[in-house]
């Protein structure tokens, strides 16, 4: 290995998305020195256009695939953003609170008590869902389009009324339609332009792009595994140790577990209870879009594409599904997506004609609670592997999130209906959160059972997956984490705190050279 410049920093986070973006900002805001470090390309909204082939190149991880362990189901695919911002940089913006019966699900999974000892609940998190949402400058928004009065009427006969979406979008989003392929206005806010580069640009935050961590340094300092910094590739392939007080991984739930697996924690921790469940419980909460035909023009892609939602079957003794209007992917997924109401692929001239009337379609989009019964694991090589396996109750909940779906579009006025396989952006677990490390891989604030310095700062650390979107969720998590990792109860840091006004920018371009990095090398 080529060891390059280095340095020191009081704490190193892997991953710029939902998780680390907050746990990067935050710190570097109090004076934390950090190093962001993120594996896709520093993009902004002067790159950003509705491009989908390029954005999903440049943008988007390739979709991973997840497999059935009883092979009785089809290859469930997973989408998540490769970028500075993560996915929160190509979501839709949606701010959407866990309920009480979501967080009771969390201590009944993994023992989680709240500071107070008791069991976690929404006094645990109100005050950093509040701050985040501030941060963010969520509202309400009611202002829809020809596509959601569509089916509008339809949600309230049926007795599933539509309620208005809240969002972390401003007054300058003009409903273009392009926030799967970045936000070209920045009305769509994100960890990059929120957190991010507020504290980059002031020279606090050191970011670096395109780089790829290859494990987390683990070292036993006396007699106790600690972690001690870690290791890191460049666009150019150059390999670098950083040494860090604190490493926050926050790769996602597909990047965090198998980069401690990869970084040999179970055997460090002789297969430890906790260390054997490093993703372990991975949860999907599965979707799937379900699109109508109508004679009308609908434009369902000239929206922010979740306009609103119908909650009535939120919770698990009601349907334990959320429905979201209205939507339609852009060309190419739509496309290659489109099933027939058998679930089986639209081809050839029948595919042809209805793509020449994508304008007049509209879509819902499906999201099912699940049970957290997936996995990720590491190969001989290094690889991930993806499994899942549905429950009775969860195969129930996905027929019948469809079946509403279907009747709310044919009581609209839909000739046909499409849908699409069953499909998630919003994976979490792998690295739970509890309070007993017999069912839990990381404790109440995401430090390693296992290994003291190490902490999870992103979706991983979730329990039991939420109702709703989850990235509101991620956010105050992880504020909740910076806090505490500033106030250093445990005296980890060693106090080295930097300025806004001091040498940031030189140190990011530093690093930039040493990696072949140009596009975060300064503000």
């Amino acid at each position: 290995m080529s060891t390059l410049r280095g340095g020191h920093y009081e704490v190193v986070v892997i991953g710029s998305g939902a998780g680390g973006g907050v746990v990067a900002g935050e710190l570097a805001e109090r004076g934390r020195r950090v190093l962001l470090v993120e594996a896709g390309p520093h993009r902004t909204a002067a790159d950003f256009m509705r491009w989908e082939a390029r954005a999903n190149h440049e943008l988007w991880w390739p979709p991973a695939l997840a497999l059935d362990t009883d092979a009785s189901e089809p290859p469930l695919a997973i989408f998540r953003g490769r970028c500075v911002g993560g996915t929160t940089t190509i979501n839709t913006k949606v701010a959407l609170r866990p309920d009480h019966q979501d967080l009771a699900k969390w201590h009944a999974a993994t023992g989680l008590l709240g500071d107070s000892g008791r069991p976690f609940d929404e006094q645990d998190l109100a005050p950093w869902l509040e701050h985040v949402e501030r941060r963010l400058g969520v509202r309400e928004r009611a202002d829809w389009g020809r596509c959601v009065h569509t089916v509008a009427d339809a949600f309230r006969a049926l007795g599933a009324p539509l309620g208005p979406v809240r969002s972390y979008t401003d007054a300058n989003c003009m409903r273009c339609g392009s926030c799967l392929q970045g936000c070209p206005t920045n009305a769509g806010k994100s960890t990059a332009t929120t957190w991010i580069h507020p504290a980059w640009v002031a020279g606090a935050l050191e970011l670096r792009a395109d780089c790829t961590v290859q494990r987390v340094l683990i070292d036993r300092v006396e007699g106790r595994l600690e972690a001690v910094g870690v290791e890191l590739s460049g666009a150019d392939g150059h390999r670098q140790t950083v040494t860090a007080d604190a490493v926050v991984v926050a790769a996602g739930a597909l990047g965090t577990a198998p980069l401690l697996l990869r970084s040999g924690i179970v055997r460090a921790a002789g297969g430890s209870p906790s260390s054997r469940l490093i993703g372990r419980h991975l949860g999907f909460h599965p979707a799937r879009l379900v699109t109508g035909l109508f004679d009308e023009v609908q434009d369902a892609h000239m929206v922010y594409p979740v306009s609103a939602h119908c909650m009535k079957f939120r919770h698990d003794e009601d349907g334990g599904f959320v429905i979201e209007a209205a939507t339609v992917q852009d060309p190419i997924g739509f496309a290659t997506g489109l099933c027939d109401e058998s679930g089986q692929p639209v081809w050839g001239q029948e595919l042809v004609q209805t793509v020449r009337r994508y304008r007049h379609c509209t879509g819902l989009l499906v999201m099912v609670s699940d049970e957290n019964h997936g996995a990720v694991t590491v190969d001989e090589h290094g690889r991930e592997q993806l499994t899942y396996r549905f429950s009775s109750g969860e195969r129930e909940r996905n027929r019948r999130a469809l079946e509403f779906a279907r009747q709310v579009l044919l009581r609209a006025g839909a000739g046909r209906v499409f849908q699409t396989a069953v499909l998630s952006t919003h994976v979490q677990g792998g690295c739970r959160m509890g309070s007993d490390p017999a069912r839990s891989v990381v404790d109440a604030h995401g430090e390693s059972h296992d290994v003291r310095r190490l902490f999870v700062g992103d979706s991983s650390v979730i329990p039991r997956t939420p109702a709703v979107n989850p990235s509101l969720t991620i956010m105050a998590l992880a504020a909740r984490l910076a806090d505490h990792l500033h106030r250093d109860e445990r005296g980890y840091l060693s106090g080295a705190t930097t300025t806004s006004s001091s040498s940031g920018s030189s140190r990011v371009a530093a690093l930039a050279s040493t990696s072949g990095s140009t596009r975060s090398s300064s503000p």
